[in-house]
C-alpha cells in the first residue's frame, strides 16, 4: 500500500489531496474489476501473445514490454480481439492481466527498479482507420495511466508512420503532461538508434537492428556483451578475431547503424604459404538489413578479418561480439 500511494504521490506532483482522490477512484476500480485475482486467470490471451509480451530489460534493469500493433493487421487476430464488446472487454483485462505480471518483476526496494519500459511497435498497424483498434487502445491508455502511474518509466513509439501525429493528437487531450513527457518517437530509419540510447544492443531484438535472437544457444546474457567500433565518413574499418589454435569454431554478430555500407569476412592463415579464404564475399548491407551471424571452423591457425568499409560522407557504428570455442572433432 506504500508503494502504491507513494507512486500516485509522485504522479500527481505530490499533491496529497488529488494522489488521495486518485488512490480511492484505483482501489474501487481495482475491486469492481476484480484486478486482485486477475493472475490467476489462465484463459485471457494466449492467442494475443503475438501483439504484446515481456522480454529483456533495458540499461537501467527496467523489465521491457513490447507491444506490436501490426499483429492486428491479420483480419483473424483482429477479429478475436475487437469483434464483440465482449472480446473487446477480455483484450482489456488480459492486457491489463500483462501489466500486473510485469510489476510482478519489479523491486520496490529503495534504490532498485519500480516501473517499466515500454516499446510500441507501429509498423504495419491498421491505424486509427480501425475504430475497434481505436477505442481499445484510448480504453486501455486511460485504464494504465489512471491505475498504473509512474510504473512506466518511458513509452517508446517506433515505425512511427505519419497517421501517427495525427491520431497522437486526438488521444493527447486525454492524457497528463507528465505522461506525456515519458514519449520517445522514432521514424522507421531511426528504431535501433533510438532504442540503443535506452536498451544495450544485445537485449534489442534482431528484427529492431539488435543482436538478441529468440531460443539464442550460442551467446548468453552473461557472454553476449557487444563492442563499439566507429567507422568514419570515406573509411575501412577491420575487426580481427584470432585463432588461438587449431580446431577452433568462430561465432560472430556484426550490426551497423544506417547500415549502407560495404562489407566482407576472411580467414587469414598464420602461414603465409597458405591462402586467404573468403567466408563472406564482399558485398554491399542496405538500410534494411538484418544484423549479421557467421560461424567458420579453421583447420590451421590464423585470424578471422571482418571488414567494414564507410563509403558515405557521415560516421557510422558498428557493434559486434564473437566466441570461440574448441571444435569437438580435435
Amino acid at each position: 500500500m506504500d508503494v502504491i500511494l507513494l507512486k500516485f504521490l509522485r504522479a500527481r506532483d505530490f499533491k496529497v489531496n488529488d494522489a488521495f482522490e486518485m488512490l480511492k477512484k484505483t482501489l474501487q476500480w481495482r475491486k469492481e474489476f476484480k484486478a486482485d485475482s486477475i493472475l490467476d486467470e489462465d484463459d485471457l490471451g494466449s492467442d494475443l501473445s503475438s501483439f504484446a509480451y515481456m522480454s529483456g530489460v533495458d540499461r537501467e534493469g527496467h523489465p521491457i514490454c513490447y507491444n506490436i500493433f501490426g499483429a492486428f493487421d491479420s483480419e483473424e487476430l483482429y477479429e478475436k480481439a475487437f469483434g464483440t464488446e465482449e472480446k473487446r472487454g477480455r483484450f482489456l483485462r488480459w492486457r491489463m492481466q500483462l501489466m500486473e505480471r510485469g510489476i510482478e518483476k519489479l523491486d520496490f526496494k529503495p534504490g532498485c527498479v519500480n516501473s517499466l519500459l515500454q516499446i510500441n511497435d507501429l509498423n504495419n498497424s491498421p491505424g486509427p482507420s480501425k475504430m475497434e483498434l481505436r477505442l481499445a487502445t484510448k480504453q486501455a491508455l486511460g485504464l494504465l495511466q489512471d491505475n498504473y502511474p509512474e510504473f512506466v518509466a518511458r513509452n517508446i513509439f517506433i515505425n512511427v508512420p505519419f497517421w501517427y501525429y495525427a491520431f497522437n493528437a486526438l488521444l493527447s487531450p486525454f492524457l497528463t503532461q507528465r505522461t506525456k513527457s515519458k514519449f520517445v518517437v522514432a521514424r522507421p530509419g531511426k528504431v535501433t538508434e533510438t532504442l540503443l540510447k535506452y536498451i544495450p544492443m544485445e537485449e534489442i531484438p534482431i528484427k529492431y537492428g539488435g543482436l538478441k535472437r529468440d531460443n539464442d544457444f550460442e551467446f548468453s546474457v552473461e557472454d553476449g556483451g557487444a563492442s563499439e567500433l566507429v567507422i568514419k565518413a570515406g573509411s575501412l574499418s577491420i575487426i580481427e578475431i584470432p585463432a588461438p589454435e587449431v580446431g577452433t569454431t568462430f561465432i560472430w554478430d556484426v550490426t551497423v547503424l544506417g547500415w549502407e555500407v560495404n562489407y566482407k569476412e576472411e580467414f587469414v592463415p598464420t602461414n603465409e604459404g597458405s591462402y586467404t579464404i573468403i567466408v563472406q564475399k564482399a558485398r554491399k548491407l542496405g538500410l534494411n538489413q538484418e544484423p549479421i551471424r557467421n560461424t567458420f571452423i579453421t583447420n590451421e591457425l590464423g585470424k578471422i578479418v571482418l571488414t567494414v568499409e564507410n563509403c558515405s560522407g557521415k560516421k557510422k557504428k558498428a557493434l559486434y561480439r564473437y566466441k570461440i570455442k574448441k571444435s569437438a572433432c580435435f
